[in-house]
């Protein structure tokens, strides 16, 4: 890439975390090992850079995976030689992290696709284009190789992706549809958790009502931003937190349905190789339509 006039000035750090995937951290790894180069010469993450200057990334080696294939059940949507697509379970944890060391979707992915997955998310999360909660369920992409990840990451962070989600919140939403343009940030008491913050990061979310019950009101939800916790944040915000969300609101319900009803339906996008316009869906969990089912039943009797 070459620097133009409008980014003079500006680290190069944050120049290529604004302009690539990668994270500051990663970046700044990088940089410090020699993968990033300016006119051919290595520079620090404080330089900032010149009109004209070439930047080069030499994606590194992806060292070899020391996460165990595990045989988790998992149901595949779609897959070919560079993506597959799953419906990832409630309570199915993303990637190994601290405190959960195994049984993630990234263990099962490692038993289906063996060694073909991208290097690109690193040892803890190869092939990992992006994430849901560990209680949301739906649909997720996993790039198989380091040219699908890139593609798919770009049409992510290009607002390229059409990603939808169905959720249960409580109480009567009067619109019937609406948008919720609150930024979010990390949580300055807890860290654990996201929060509403003026001098957060962008975050744009889009509902339609879909079914009105008693005392709860089905959605159908657009995100245009992937924040962490983004839905769930921004409608325990306006007043009606998503049914079992134990973080953003008490979690307590009738239902004694544990974590958030909240499920990735459907994507809409490009196939990073082929172009291929795809859409795919993912059903609803038994335990959702049995909860809809519930509500369903006491509509028709009045109740």
């Amino acid at each position: 890439m070459i620097i133009d006039e409008n980014n003079v000035g500006i680290r190069i750090d944050k120049y290529l975390t604004d302009n690539t995937e990668y994270t500051r951290s990663k970046i700044q790894k990088m940089i410090d090992n020699g993968n990033i180069l300016v006119n051919d010469a290595i520079k620090k993450s404080s330089y900032k850079v010149k009109k004209g200057d070439v930047i080069k990334i030499e994606i590194p080696e992806p060292k070899e995976s020391k996460i165990e294939a595990q045989d988790i059940p998992i149901e595949i949507i779609y897959e070919d030689n560079d993506i597959i697509v799953v419906n990832k379970p409630k309570g199915l944890v993303v990637h190994p992290a601290n405190g959960n060391e195994d049984g993630t979707l990234v263990n099962a992915i490692m038993n289906i696709c063996k060694d073909s997955l991208s290097g690109i998310g690193g040892e803890k999360r190869p092939g990992i284009v992006h994430r849901l909660d560990k209680d949301t369920s739906g649909l997720l992409i996993v790039a198989k190789n380091d040219k699908a990840h890139l593609k798919m990451s770009e049409q992510i962070k290009d607002r390229k992706v059409n990603k939808k989600y169905i959720a249960l919140v409580r109480g009567i939403i009067k619109e019937n549809e609406a948008t919720i343009n609150m930024p979010i940030a990390r949580n300055k008491k807890d860290r654990k958790k996201m929060a509403i913050d003026k001098d957060g990061k962008e975050a744009i979310t889009h509902f339609k009502v879909l079914k009105r019950y008693d005392k709860y009101t089905l959605l159908e939800v657009k995100i245009d931003t992937g924040r962490t916790h983004q839905i769930r944040v921004h409608m325990a915000e306006i007043g009606h937190p998503v049914i079992g969300d134990e973080v953003y609101s008490n979690g307590k319900n009738e239902f004694n349905v544990k974590g958030q009803m909240l499920h990735a339906k459907s994507l809409d996008f490009e196939h990073p190789i082929t172009g291929k316009k795809m859409h795919l869906e993912a059903e609803l969990p038994d335990y959702f339509k049995k909860v809809i089912d519930i509500c369903e039943e006491r509509l028709k009797r009045g109740e």
